[in-house]
């Protein structure tokens, strides 16, 4: 791991990560308590408000989700925003990735709601994704009792998030869904594909690399992907993408999933749609969960301050 140039207060952290073998969903699961260890405590500043919801999906699933309610004086409606976790499509949930939906309540005012949608293999694309549109649909649909602006909902998240976002944009637009006026994809996994120069470099790169790429599409695609249409489990492959929303969009420089993730950015903007995009320079997929590193807090400062701006 250690021939990149990784940034120096990156690497202290490299020993401490763990391999992830999707390989063996078992043995992988089992283990998952391993890699959260590494997530620091979640922290809820005061006034935010926790609730349990449970949001029921197009094929009669119900999937748990988390409401995030701001505390303090608002004038007038507040944003919303779907906040969707990360984990390759086959691990991970809303407790484990609790932070980001958090700093989002409270650094953007928003009300903030994250499903814990069904994950491969043993639910194929598009149960997942069915499940985080539903979660959009639910959050527009309760806009009003909620206090939310329907004009400002937002969809957003990281790696898979990251690419379940892309998606969920991509769903709204064609179903003529509830609008969204912000897609946030942070080092998003997007194209099954695995042909950019990034995906065929990166074999041994920290915690992710293209041999779990490989598996994750592969779990994630197990089922009957042309029932909805590939485009929709992977973004990328998707032939128009004008009237989607504003976008920011990150990635790392070792990371496999850098190329197909500047290439969105630029089709997004190449199609009329307003588009920031960061590349940070040292960091590897997941890094910015060394919250200490200046490179780090760069990063998450960048996207709260395009968040706030979008919802403002």
């Amino acid at each position: 791991m250690t021939q990149y140039a990784i940034d120096p207060e990156l690497l202290p952290w490299l020993a401490m990560i763990p391999d992830v073998d999707l390989g063996d969903m078992d043995a992988l699961r089992a283990n998952q308590s391993e890699a959260a260890g590494l997530i620091p405590p979640v922290v809820v500043p005061d006034g935010i408000e926790i609730r349990e919801v449970t949001i029921p999906s197009h094929d009669g699933y119900a999937s748990r989700a988390k409401l995030y309610l701001p505390g303090g004086p608002v004038d007038g409606l507040r944003p919303g925003f779907v906040s969707i976790h990360g984990g390759g499509f086959v691990m991970g949930d809303i407790d484990t990735f609790e932070q980001g939906p958090v700093d989002i309540a409270a650094g953007a005012g928003a009300i903030v709601v994250s499903p814990d949608y069904r994950l491969a293999p043993e639910h194929p694309f598009p149960a997942g994704l069915e499940d985080c549109y539903a979660t959009l649909e639910w959050l527009a649909a309760n806009a009003e009792e909620l206090g939310i602006d329907p004009a400002r909902i937002a969809v957003g998240g990281a790696s898979a998030g990251g690419g379940l976002s892309a998606a969920v944009a991509l769903l709204a637009r064609d179903r003529q869904g509830p609008p969204i006026c912000f897609q946030v994809l942070e080092i998003p996994e997007l194209d099954d594909r695995l042909d950019t120069p990034s995906m065929v470099e990166f074999v041994d790169t920290p915690l992710w690399n293209r041999p779990a790429a490989e598996y994750s599409w592969k779990y994630y695609l197990s089922g009957t992907p042309e029932v909805l249409g590939l485009q929709y489990a992977a973004p990328s492959r998707a032939e128009d993408l004008s009237g989607l929303p504003p976008a920011f969009v990150s990635v790392c420089e070792f990371d496999p999933l850098r190329d197909e993730g500047i290439a969105y950015a630029q089709r997004l903007l190449q199609n009329g749609i307003s588009t920031e995009l960061h590349h940070y320079r040292g960091t590897f997929h997941g890094s910015g969960m060394v919250a200490t590193a200046e490179v780090s807090k760069r990063m998450a400062s960048d996207v709260m301050d395009a968040i706030r701006r979008a919802l403002s």
